[in-house]
């Protein structure tokens, strides 16, 4: 059954190859200052996480940044403060394809969102979210260094000690985000090979 999925996994991922090959994106850094939306991919496995979002969700909206949370929870069954949270969208087991690519409507809205700043929390790799973050129209992309990883959507990588601590991520992700200049950083060809 392991071998079955590996190759369904396999097949998911050279048919988002052939999508992002035709992706091209101007990725685009703002001063923090005129930042207006983020994007939050995360992996919903931890519900416990979930009120660190949701800090960040009210400190962010008080300096005026609209902020989306798009989350995959591997169950069928969404655990019950995951409902009726008008910022955030989660994607269940059910709702991927038979090669793992997620085919809610919700996800679609998501990745055609063009977020100032997309912000992957996604440390344990569920291609579902991945998918979501490399075909993500956000204009700059901000996840974790991977040392096994020489393909990264990312446009800026912070390196923190495992296990990650996500309130401390979200916080070193917004001090050097406040660093970069207001620039067009280049044109990046989403070629993932």
């Amino acid at each position: 059954m392991e071998l079955f999925k590996k190759i369904r996994l396999r097949i998911g991922k050279d048919i988002l190859l052939k999508k992002v090959i035709r992706i091209k994106r101007d990725v685009y850094s703002s001063n923090f200052s005129e930042i207006n939306s983020i994007g939050i991919v995360w992996d919903a496995s931890r519900p416990a996480e979930l009120g660190i979002l949701t800090g960040f969700y009210h400190r962010m909206m008080e300096m005026k940044i609209d902020v989306k949370i798009f989350g995959f929870y591997p169950g069928k069954i969404l655990p019950d403060q995951y409902v009726a949270i008008r910022y955030f969208t989660c994607l269940k087991r059910d709702e991927v394809s038979f090669f793992y690519h997620p085919v809610s409507s919700e996800a679609a809205e998501f990745i055609n969102i063009p977020f100032d700043i997309l912000i992957d929390i996604n440390f344990e790799k569920h291609f579902p979210l991945s998918y979501v973050t490399i075909l993500s129209n956000a204009r700059f992309k901000v996840g974790l260094f991977d040392q096994k990883s020489t393909d990264t959507p990312f446009d800026l990588m912070m390196e923190i000690n495992k296990p990650v601590d996500i309130e401390n991520y979200l916080v070193q992700i917004i001090h050097y985000l406040k660093m970069v200049k207001n620039e067009t950083v280049n044109t990046i060809d989403a070629n993932l090979n």
